[in-house]
């Protein structure tokens, strides 16, 4: 009977949507193509030798259609809706804390100030291990975090192993509606230099930005720096309104263009600016995009300030939802977007794709030359390049497993465990002793240092064994591993400044959890330090914006 009434209703939804005449050659291949895919899988569903998993196998077939075009569209179960919600929305109801997994086992990375984890007084390194009398052991971190989920006023009981506790602790929480703030951080980095770091463009975000400029101006800032690096964007409406934060009313910010005229639309700033004087500097990284791009490329369009960082990601296209039955949704681009100069930064053409289904981003020979408003030439097709070009701090790889196999992380929990108070995030700083004491604890640890280096020797020893020349390298192999390994012992010592540094942060991070990261790398930040040099410069400053 359910294989029947599938069918039935197949047909009926075909006829319902598509009852128009067949002149039109478009419109009988979409009605023809649907057709063969609803009577295939009539077909499947009353012949298949197993049961078939109806809402999967449906799923599986649009994400396969859905596949071929860019990947901003997207469908929406209603499974999934709430997530998508808290995604351009920024809330939620929970408990207001980063949870994942550390060592196999369920751990608080990061309680945000003010929210229900914190007040309840659950720490970064917290293990949880029940929670409603549920043990979580195996429970993957997806429905572990949906359990911590729920409606604002319930209630939820963890149990925690803390580092220097014997016993499990008990821990009650109200839930409550949970705000995720766009400006993660907002502060002085000089006395007359503000910074704001902008992550996000949901719901508010213009609002917050302009009250952290006016916080900031009120502690004495007469300059700005915008910090919008691997802002992944997000609402087109909020991306118009802080932009409007520093260009004045009426001001074109960007206008669509899609294949329905109902998409070509032109944004104007729609309110009073904030401060279109104070000089800025808008910090971008490749992670810069959408919304955070349309920012940026504004700014640069009028000359407003200063970009420094690397080109942005290029993503110039705009989404939009569309409902489907049983609350499901479609996220599918529907427009193209330009900046003032007229510039669209969309690097990728997904219209065209290779034979293997891949896409190449637009080659230089088609992107085409552009002006700001005092005349300076930009270039469309490639993302937002910045004004000053600067690399973000790089760390080594063996650094880089250090902090993946967790080391740095436990001992920040311990170093808090024995150590009441510290200084000041920008203060604090890790004696020789104190590193040293580190140095020797994780020398007792079952440390890899796995890193490129042993990857490529590995490499070259294959190699050389499949070409039947190994035991003449042999000597040579084993003299290279032996310095490589000299190297790593001795890497602590070696590196120990930026080993330090790190360090440093993810002790902070437990005293003045995300605010005390934040403000302890403002001072060893090239891409910062960049932005306060040329702040500093007015000459140079005003110069960069004429050329």
């Amino acid at each position: 009977m359910k294989r029947f009434i599938i069918g039935i209703v197949g047909g009926a939804v075909l006829v319902g949507m598509f009852s128009f005449t067949l002149l039109d050659d478009h419109y009988f291949e979409i009605t023809r193509n649907l057709n063969i895919f609803a009577t295939l899988y009539r077909e499947l569903n009353t012949h298949y030798v197993d049961q078939l998993h109806d809402e999967e196998m449906v799923t599986k077939g649009i994400d396969a259609m859905l596949e071929s075009l860019d990947p901003y569209t997207d469908y929406i179960p209603e499974s999934e809706l709430e997530s998508y919600r808290t995604s351009t929305t920024g809330e939620y109801g929970g408990i207001g804390a980063i949870v994942g997994k550390r060592n196999g086992v369920n751990t608080v990375l990061m309680p945000y100030t003010g929210f229900p984890a914190y007040k309840a007084g659950l720490q970064i390194g917290d293990q949880i291990t029940h929670i409603d009398g549920k043990q979580l052991k195996d429970l993957p971190s997806d429905e572990i975090s949906e359990m911590l989920k729920g409606l604002p006023g319930t209630e939820l009981h963890l149990i925690v192993n803390r580092y220097g506790k014997t016993d499990p602790i008990l821990i009650t929480i109200i839930r409550d509606k949970i705000v995720i703030s766009n400006v993660a951080y907002h502060g002085m980095i000089q006395k007359d230099i503000g910074y704001i770091l902008l992550s996000d463009f949901t719901t508010h975000a213009s609002e917050e930005t302009k009250q952290a400029l006016n916080a900031l101006k009120a502690k004495g800032a007469k300059k700005i720096v915008l910090d919008l690096r691997d802002n992944p964007g997000g609402l087109l409406d909020e991306a118009v309104k802080v932009a409007n934060v520093f260009i004045p009313k009426g001001k074109e910010v960007v206008h669509t263009k899609g294949k329905k005229e109902s998409w070509n639309k032109t944004y104007t700033a729609p309110n009073q600016s904030t401060d279109e004087q104070i000089p800025l500097v808008v910090l971008t990284s490749s992670g810069t995009a959408s919304a955070a791009e349309i920012v940026s490329g504004v700014i640069q369009d009028y000359d407003r300030g200063v970009l420094i960082g690397k080109k942005t990601y290029g993503k110039g296209l705009v989404q939009a939802t569309r409902p489907l039955p049983y609350n499901a949704q479609l996220k599918i681009t529907t427009a193209k977007y330009y900046i003032p100069s007229g510039r669209c930064i969309q690097a990728i053409d997904y219209s065209h794709r290779n034979a293997d289904g891949s896409v190449g981003k637009i080659p230089d020979s088609l992107k085409v030359a552009f002006k700001t408003s005092k005349g300076r030439v930009v270039y469309d097709g490639g993302g937002i390049d910045p004004d000053i070009d600067v690399d973000a701090k790089k760390y080594s790889h063996l650094l880089f497993n250090i902090v993946n196999n967790n080391f740095m992380f436990d001992y920040a929990t311990m170093y808090h465990a024995e150590h009441p108070e510290i200084t000041a995030p920008r203060e604090f700083e890790l004696s020789d002793a104190e590193y040293n004491k580190f140095v020797k604890w994780i020398e007792s640890k079952d440390l890899s240092f796995s890193s490129q280096i042993d990857e490529a020797i590995e490499g070259l020893v294959a190699m050389s064994k499949e070409e039947k020349y190994y035991e003449d390298l042999k000597p040579l192999i084993q003299e290279l591993k032996n310095k490589v390994s000299a190297i790593k012992k001795n890497y602590l010592v070696d590196y120990k400044s930026e080993v330090r540094f790190m360090l440093e942060e993810e002790i902070i991070s437990r005293y003045y959890l995300q605010d005390g990261m934040i403000e302890a790398a403002l001072d060893h930040d090239p891409v910062i330090l960049k932005a306060q040099e040329v702040l500093n410069n007015p000459t140079r400053y005003n110069k960069i914006l004429s050329n």
